[in-house]
């Protein structure tokens, strides 16, 4: 029992625990420096509510990695103030560059001249897609902002990542092949459905490696844009003694045109996981690029397996 002026004899005392230093002390949390470059999330596909609220969603998560982070959609098919199209963004960020620095001027701040760069270019592609990424790249020189545009996401292992985390939410794989149990939906063969053609496919061969080391299956990677491919990948799968198959998108979503994933799955007689989406993997990778862009500390690191 404890006095009132402390424990009581013989009894342990918590002790305040000390300031960690060296390697192992947490990292000071990262901001966005004043005045850097808006992120532009380039959105391809068709908008709608359900694309705008995706994005929104991928720009919070990184937002909430890097607090004071300027970010915003520019949509590769918008036309209006609900869906503001690329080119639009991304002229407007080069306005607000010149506003700033006017202001900052005024204020008596010391600041950068506003010629840098004002945004920097992050296509919503987890993997490689040459027409988009053509048109993505003609609405940065159309809009004659000084803007730099990144790679797509992938491939990366917090891709796989998400994959996993997408078939075991669709009862197609475990959770964590470290637990000892099965799912008895469970997939014994993976076909990574991608669109973009073959430069896209070995892309997601890439990453499907990496999904197959954590699930412990075969996976083999097809487009969906080529015709008869995922019935041939399915093929190969089951020929090689697969006898239960599932169709993993290694999409963001936005990107996938209408119906095709249907005709794959007719094709390939299997389930679906759902497409990547607004995984939180795919904002910490959209940061990832900004930040690597701008020489910014990144902290975004792939998970032990």
């Amino acid at each position: 029992m404890s006095s009132p002026t402390g424990p009581a004899p013989g009894l342990p005392v918590r002790m305040p625990r000390p300031r960690q230093s060296g390697r192992h002390r947490r990292p000071e949390p990262v901001a966005a420096p004043e005045g850097a470059p808006t992120l532009v999330l380039a959105m391809p596909g068709v908008p709608s509510t359900a694309v705008r609220n995706l994005g929104e969603e991928v720009v919070s998560i990184a937002r909430s990695e890097l607090p004071g982070l300027d970010a915003r959609i520019g949509y590769l098919d918008g036309d209006d103030d609900e869906y503001p199209a690329l080119g639009t963004v991304l002229a407007h960020t080069a306005e607000q560059r010149v506003e700033r620095y006017e202001l900052a001027k005024a204020a008596g701040r010391e600041v950068s001249e506003p010629d840098g760069i004002s945004a920097v270019v992050v296509p919503l592609l987890a993997g490689p897609d040459n027409s988009l990424v053509r048109r993505i790249r003609q609405a940065v020189v159309d809009s004659k902002a000084v803007a730099e545009m990144t790679e797509v996401l992938g491939p990366h292992p917090l891709l796989a990542e998400a994959l996993h985390v997408r078939l075991s939410e669709a009862g197609l794989a475990r959770a964590d092949r470290a637990r000892l149990f099965t799912v008895a939906t469970a997939a014994d063969g993976i076909i990574l459905a991608t669109v973009g053609g073959e430069e896209a496919v070995q892309a997601a061969g890439i990453t499907g490696m990496l999904l197959a080391a954590r699930l412990a299956v075969p996976v083999m990677a097809a487009a969906l844009d080529d015709e008869g491919a995922v019935a041939a990948i399915a093929g190969q799968l089951r020929e090689s003694g697969s006898t239960q198959l599932a169709l993993a998108p290694y999409l963001i979503g936005p990107e996938l045109p209408e119906g095709l994933l249907d005709i794959a799955l007719k094709e390939a007689d299997c389930a679906a996981s759902e497409a990547l989406g607004a995984y939180p993997a795919v904002g910490k990778l959209v940061l990832s690029q900004y930040t690597s862009a701008l020489g910014i500390s990144a902290q975004t690191q792939a998970p032990a397996h």
